[in-house]
């Protein structure tokens, strides 16, 4: 695995890649957090013949911040897809978590004949939130202080040894970086309006399974719970429904290893 920067349409970012050959697969993180939560998947799938990258959304890790950015789903699909742009690829497999997944899921709508394979773990956006859930998320993009990020990071896995002082730490330094306070408002802003409109799973199933798609949820998931990967799955033909036991929102981040065979074999 190597990193290096990027700039997709002005908008700077870092990437992570592992593999020189192969179709490429693209890794999407959630909300807050970064492309180095999947270190421990990176290098796996690249061995079992994918061109891994995890990229840096806008607002979060090395990436820009500030105000400058369209921070909506189709802000961020066009960053994708402009990174996308500058593989030279015909199709791509893409796998999104939490946030990332509305990501991935919007780009995958509007560019279906780009699309390889879909994954979403534990995917905010598939169905709309509602206005209670969309508010506690608010709450959190307004506290980045470390008892905050800890509190978070603990609700989203079940073995809490996980999450370490050195993770915690490197959370706040990053979500506490220069115009990561106006990212967050900004996200903040449009939890507030309108990403329930922006829900994908009806423009998904009018695709008619354009593309393999596989809904990935920790078993033990408390900030989008398992029912609701369910529920979309019955409304997307042909997807598949798996979960990931003894683990929350986070199982690619917990059950590395687990989850990485999961993907090959969904994959290949």
């Amino acid at each position: 695995m190597f990193a290096y920067p990027i700039a997709v349409d002005g908008a700077t970012s870092r990437v992570l890649q592992s593999g020189f050959k192969g179709p490429s697969l693209i890794l999407v993180h959630g909300l807050g957090s970064r492309a180095d939560r999947w270190r421990r998947n990176l290098d796996p799938l690249a061995e079992a013949g994918w061109r891994v990258f995890a990229i840096d959304l806008p607002g979060h890790g090395f990436a820009v911040k500030g105000r400058s950015f369209d921070y909506s789903a189709r802000g961020y699909a066009r960053f994708l897809r402009g990174f996308v742009d500058q593989l030279r690829e015909e199709k791509v497999a893409l796998v999104g978590t939490s946030f990332g997944s509305l990501v991935v899921s919007t780009f995958a709508v509007e560019d279906p004949h780009r699309v390889r394979a879909l994954v979403v773990a534990g995917a905010i956006g598939l169905m709309p939130m509602g206005e209670a859930r969309r508010h506690k998320t608010i709450g959190w993009l307004s506290d980045m202080s470390r008892d905050g990020l800890r509190n978070r990071l603990r609700l989203g896995v079940v073995d809490k040894s996980l999450i370490t002082d050195e993770l915690v730490e490197e959370d706040f330094r990053i979500n506490n970086s220069p115009g990561a306070a106006e990212a967050f408002t900004a996200l903040a802003r449009y939890y507030a309006t309108t990403i329930d409109d922006d829900a994908t799973c009806d423009p998904l199933s009018k695709l008619n399974a354009a593309y393999p798609t596989l809904l990935l949820w920790g078993e033990h998931d408390a900030s989008v719970a398992p029912a609701i990967g369910a529920a979309a799955h019955s409304r997307l033909p042909g997807s598949r429904f798996v979960t990931v036991p003894g683990t929350g929102h986070l199982p690619y981040f917990e059950k590395p290893d687990l989850v990485n065979r999961m993907l090959i074999e969904f994959l290949n």
